[in-house]
């Protein structure tokens, strides 16, 4: 039997179900204990959850971090605690009663907002609750860190705790009931590369008697009770898949280069200040988000305390080009401190450097921050979310204001710092020309400028077929973009999604790109699949795709290339 969902994580696995249930809790209004006493117990489950995700915190890699960083802050936010009391001391209710119409409150003002991110984000209200409500009850949740064997993991959502522990060895894959591509379960199965279909109708009851199951998260598929025709055609993928990864590592400390020898570059994509370590060979960083230092913060970070962090990067990229993005919050990205403009569609609202220009203070601390580090290594500045020309002028201007507060203050600063510009909307896409004159480099953000040309969230699993980031309309966009900021002797680097897609390696170096930033994971398959075409076979291919008219066509042009080239990879 073959049941759909969402292809979450690519890859496939093969083998048992395991059925996890979360544990539930049952709870009594009336409490034995008085009041005081119940505000001791709520006092005292909450230090507990704190001190386990502290725990948790420093067993975590960065995705996860930001994660139960985010748990503290919940678990300690004042007007949960005081709504607890309040329920408490006033109604005389239980501690668990208490927490969960506290933590109930705030889940319906999210589930009251139309946006797929906040919905989701509701887990981590689920996920702090029943972490308190077991303190409180002395309950234990079965647990996912030490699996008897390997198993594909079935449930009806992970929580970010179940996720973050989960017994790597042990779990080939993931299967849940709920969940879209920007759920927790997604982000933490695709950052420890297993297979996961998410978003499969009641999966636990169709899968849990099946002695054997066939995930296919590249497809979005889930298999019960495989054929043996069907188990060797799996097998016999799964292994190709990982022959492909494992000859792609071959490449983690080669240079960038087609198969013809024409050198390429090649650059990191990371946030807040932690480095990756061991990344192998790489040419340059080519978007340090700086918003990932605000949103494991809980207060606006000082310029001081950037300062420190941007020259700590600087330091780490030693010789290397740094671009650094200035702060894009807003849209999916928001700060528990910082209060922003409720809008009906925040994507479309006031985000990134709309939200800097407005708030003057808070970008001139960023800027202050930046352009002293500048002083100690290789840095550029580039601003997100840019619509126009005036957006660019504005911009400039709020450098030039910084560079003078410094000059007051005696700070050593580069005065010749190069900006640039992130291409993500279309209305500054359509005026490139004019934008290559007004600034040294730009980056393309894919992400965005594909779901702004084809007004299709991103985010949103219904619009998944509008989004077209292979669309016959998107690449030819793409190239304009290149050619206009190539004719102009500026640089264009792409760092969106798209750069580390190796299906579009090939396209968009015959459309005349040079500069791909991308994940650090993902800088071995995109050197090897650089290193499996000539220029003029991936110009050969960009003829046929221009002919094609739908997506559809243009990914079997892809597949065709990728496979008449497979065999041409050779080690350098």
């Amino acid at each position: 039997m073959e049941y759909r969902g969402i292809a979450a994580s690519p890859g496939i696995a093969m083998g048992p179900p395991f059925c996890f249930r979360q544990l539930r809790f049952h709870v009594e209004k009336e409490s034995a204990q008085s009041a005081p006493e119940n505000v001791e117990r709520w006092e005292s489950a909450r230090r507990d959850a704190v001190e386990e995700l502290r725990k948790l915190v420093v067993q975590v890699d960065d995705d996860q971090r930001m994660i139960f960083e985010a748990h503290i802050d919940i678990a300690q936010d004042c007007e949960i605690d005081e709504m607890v009391r309040k329920q408490i001391l006033e109604e005389g209710t239980s501690a668990e009663w208490a927490v969960q119409k506290a933590f109930g409150v705030f889940r319906d003002m999210l589930a009251e907002i139309e946006d797929p991110i906040f919905a989701e984000r509701a887990a981590d209200l689920d996920d702090v609750q029943r972490r308190i409500l077991r303190f409180l009850g002395g309950a234990q949740q079965v647990r996912l860190d030490a699996l008897p064997y390997p198993v594909v993991l079935v449930a009806d959502d992970l929580l970010p705790s179940d996720t973050a522990m989960l017994d790597r060895k042990n779990v080939l894959g993931i299967v849940t009931q709920t969940g879209g591509m920007t759920s927790h379960s997604a982000i933490l199965a695709r950052s420890f590369g297993i297979p996961a279909v998410l978003g499969v109708p009641n999966a636990i009851a169709a899968l849990e008697n099946a002695a054997q199951i066939i995930l296919d998260g590249t497809r979005g598929i889930v298999i019960s009770g495989p054929s043996q025709d069907l188990l060797e055609q799996y097998r016999q993928a799964q292994c190709q898949a990982e022959a492909h990864a494992a000859a792609a590592k071959r490449y983690l400390r080669k240079p960038a280069a087609l198969k013809d020898g024409r050198p390429m570059q090649v650059g990191l994509n990371i946030g807040g200040a932690d480095y990756p370590k061991d990344c192998g060979q790489y040419d340059f960083v080519g978007l340090f988000r700086t918003e990932f230092l605000y949103m494991n913060s809980d207060h606006l970070p000082t310029e001081e305390e950037q300062f420190a962090a941007y020259r700590q990067v600087l330091q780490c990229a030693g010789d290397r080009t740094v671009t650094l993005r200035t702060l894009d919050i807003g849209g999916d990205k928001t700060l528990p401190y910082l209060k922003l403009p409720e809008e009906m569609n925040p994507f479309l609202g006031k985000r990134a450097l709309r939200l800097c220009l407005e708030q003057e203070d808070l970008f001139q601390t960023q800027l202050c921050a930046a352009l002293r580090a500048s002083a100690y290594g290789n840095l550029r500045l580039m601003f997100p979310m840019v619509g126009s020309l005036e957006d660019i002028d504005r911009a400039k201007e709020c450098v030039r204001r910084a560079m003078r507060t410094l000059e007051r203050r005696g700070k050593a600063c580069n005065g010749n710092i190069p900006l640039g510009i992130m291409i993500e909307i279309p209305a500054i896409a359509e005026l490139a020309g004019q934008a290559a004159q007004e600034v040294d480099f730009a980056s393309i953000g894919t992400n965005d400028l594909c779901q702004y040309l084809y007004a299709a969230d991103r985010l949103n699993p219904d619009c998944t077929e509008y989004y077209q980031c292979f669309g016959p309309a998107f690449l030819r966009v793409l190239e304009r973009i290149i050619q206009v900021f190539r004719a102009a002797g500026k640089e264009i680097c792409v760092c969106g999604e798209l750069a580390g897609d190796t299906r579009a390696t090939a396209l968009l170096a015959a459309m005349g790109l040079e500069k791909y930033s991308v994940n650090a994971s993902q800088l071995p398959a995109l050197k090897q699949e650089m290193a499996s075409f000539t220029m003029d076979e991936a110009k050969e291919l960009k003829q046929k795709v221009w002919k094609a008219r739908t997506q559809a066509e243009i990914l079997a042009q892809i597949e065709a290339f990728q496979d008449n080239h497979k065999e041409g990879v050779q080690e350098k």
